[in-house]
């Protein structure tokens, strides 16, 4: 008799496993949706909260991250806290990757901030004189791509030796003996006033009611040393939900979305993960040569 009801008790534990299994497999459809953690600065969420949107309809769930500076969201990926970032130039992402000894690695490029050369005396680059002064920050990588944003707009040229940091010494060529004038970057929009143009970064352009349609030059996809990028820890590159990051992010959607939201100030900057590692090809070629 013990052993008729052993066997009773054993086949009834066997139905419930059996049962529990089922439930299970029934609820792991539902979580067959991936979700995957992105960094992303605090400042505009804009875009990839219409990512998020659009990622759905992909079975995607993507949640936001926000950080409020530019080290936390990369010391983050490289603790696995984050399955990947988005919120950095590829210049920027470098410097800070071998500063730190961090193995990551960039999956994708977004969206150029253009810096842009503004002028309240001057309607056009050929209208800036000899000698004209031209305020630019003082920063050592914004002092750089200010420079490389002269390069660009044929004012000058840089020695080979160029590596994105700016100096006064890294000018090969001046022909117009322009008087550079490096300043705090947030004050570059005063100095409008006294200088003949003033290279200035995006958001401080933005915040002093400038849009790139009213620089005399701006950057474009070429600066591709501050093109901004989705990273994410080595040997994750071809996790297809991080991939599909990538896809949607440069998908005519988002860009169309860019482009009317945006104006013109953020643009769409799709390269391939080749080009943006051999972004230092652009640091030493004037815009004609590329």
């Amino acid at each position: 008799m013990k052993k008729i009801l052993l066997t009773i008790m054993v086949l009834a534990l066997a139905i419930v496993a059996a049962a529990c299994g089922n439930d299970e497999g029934a609820s792991g459809s539902s979580d067959d949706v991936k979700t995957v953690k992105v960094g992303v600065s605090s400042g505009d969420t804009r875009t990839w909260e219409y990512i998020v949107d659009l990622a759905k309809e992909e079975g995607l769930n993507i949640e936001l991250v926000t950080f409020n500076d530019y080290i936390q969201p990369n010391l983050a990926l490289s603790e696995g806290e984050i399955d990947a970032n988005s919120f950095q130039t590829v210049a920027y992402f470098d410097e800070f990757v071998q500063d730190q000894n961090l193995k990551l690695e960039a999956i994708g490029s977004t969206v150029i901030a253009p810096m842009g050369l503004y002028s309240k005396k001057h309607k056009s680059l050929k209208d800036l004189p000899d000698g004209a002064t031209i305020a630019v920050p003082n920063e050592a990588t914004n002092f750089g791509r200010a420079l490389l944003l002269l390069q660009e707009a044929g004012l000058i040229t840089l020695k080979e030796e160029f590596n994105g940091s700016g100096s006064l010494e890294i000018i090969k060529e001046n022909p117009k003996n322009l008087k550079i004038q490096p300043v705090a970057a947030g004050n570059t929009p005063r100095l409008l006033d006294d200088a003949d143009a003033s290279a200035i970064n995006n958001n401080f352009a933005v915040e002093a009611g400038l849009t790139l349609k009213d620089s005399l030059f701006h950057e474009s996809k070429t600066a591709k040393p501050y093109i901004n990028i989705i990273a994410v820890k080595k040997g994750n590159a071809d996790r297809p939900e991080l991939q599909k990051l990538v896809e949607l992010y440069q998908s005519k959607e988002v860009e169309a979305f860019i482009e009317k939201t945006f104006k013109g100030n953020t643009i769409p900057a799709y390269v391939s993960v080749d080009e943006l590692v051999n972004y230092q090809d652009a640091w030493t070629k004037p815009a004609n040569e590329k």
